[in-house]
């Protein structure tokens, strides 16, 4: 398996493959892909952090990391959002996901970004040391169960102190 940074002539079969990944995800609304186009032609999205697998030259997988950031009483700071990790459904339970996220996390980490938050699985992101994000007083500006936002520190105590709403950028949100 080979994982790099994605290309700018492959958005589609990117499109593609995210749209393949969730289209039968119970916890979804189908619109990942959605999502990932106006990622892609955001001012703010960084290539770096526009992350695919391969397998024998075919595209299996993708990780997106996007800048955010999390308003407080005490300031506004830097983070990343995680959106999407998708896998195609032939290629699921195979350790691409977790692949996919420890070198999103490196990737992350070598362009001095601290800390990631995401919207997930209960199960699955922990074992990549993802918290609560209440536990820090961090919260997304939506109706979601509070077990599943999470956060991770991609250098020890960089939430130390930090806490407020979480604030996504146009993209996320293309009906307001």
């Amino acid at each position: 398996m080979n994982i790099r940074q994605s290309e700018q002539h492959e958005a589609n079969r990117i499109i593609d493959l995210v749209r393949q990944a969730f289209a039968n995800e119970p916890y979804s609304d189908q619109s990942e892909h959605e999502l990932v186009a106006r990622l892609f032609k955001a001012e703010d999205f960084i290539p770096e952090l526009s992350i695919i697998a391969e397998v024998d030259e075919v595209l299996v997988g993708f990780i997106l990391l996007t800048p955010i950031t999390i308003a407080g009483e005490e300031g506004v700071y830097e983070s990343l959002a995680l959106a999407p990790v998708a896998v195609l459904p032939a290629h699921q339970n195979t350790g691409i996901g977790s692949k996919l996220i420890r070198y999103a996390h490196d990737m992350a980490s070598a362009n001095n970004h601290k800390s990631i938050v995401l919207v997930g699985h209960e199960d699955y992101y922990p074992r990549f040391g993802y918290e609560l994000a209440s536990k820090f007083g961090i919260r997304v500006p939506f109706e979601v169960p509070e077990i599943n936002v999470m956060v991770v520190e991609l250098e020890a105590d960089s939430l130390e102190g930090i806490n407020g709403v979480v604030q996504y950028p146009a993209a996320f949100f293309p009906d307001e």
